[in-house]
């Protein structure tokens, strides 16, 4: 069984940036795709950014050009670096395995880690 656990959450104040950690049980280099997702108070979770086994990315609308994924296979670990944060990236970021862009298709969730941007 593949576990996964995010860290790097914090407090922030907007424009701020932070940069979180998804530690992986499993080889990261071998994993097809490894995403991260959001969820706002009240909300479901949204995609923010995935990285592939090839080392491609993709990445939401909301996030383009604020944030990057980018992984280290020594560590087992994939990162999301976040730049110009906005009080509406406030919530729970996780990080699972999967392929798209929709929660449904991910599996092997993360515990979570808090993100709250100040305004």
């Amino acid at each position: 069984q593949v576990q996964l656990s995010e860290s790097g959450g914090g407090l922030v104040q907007a424009g701020g940036s932070l940069t979180l950690s998804c530690a992986s049980s499993a080889r990261t280099s071998a994993t097809f795709h490894t995403g991260w997702f959001h969820q706002a108070p009240g909300k479901g979770r949204e995609f923010v950014a995935a990285i592939t086994w090839t080392e491609s990315t993709y990445y939401g609308d909301s996030v383009q050009g604020r944030f990057t994924i980018y992984r280290d296979d020594a560590e087992n670990t994939v990162y999301l670096s976040m730049t110009n944060l906005k009080p509406d990236d406030t919530g729970v970021y996780y990080c699972a395995i999967g392929g798209g862009k929709t929660a449904h298709d991910y599996h092997h969730w993360g515990p979570g880690t808090q993100v709250t941007v100040s305004s």
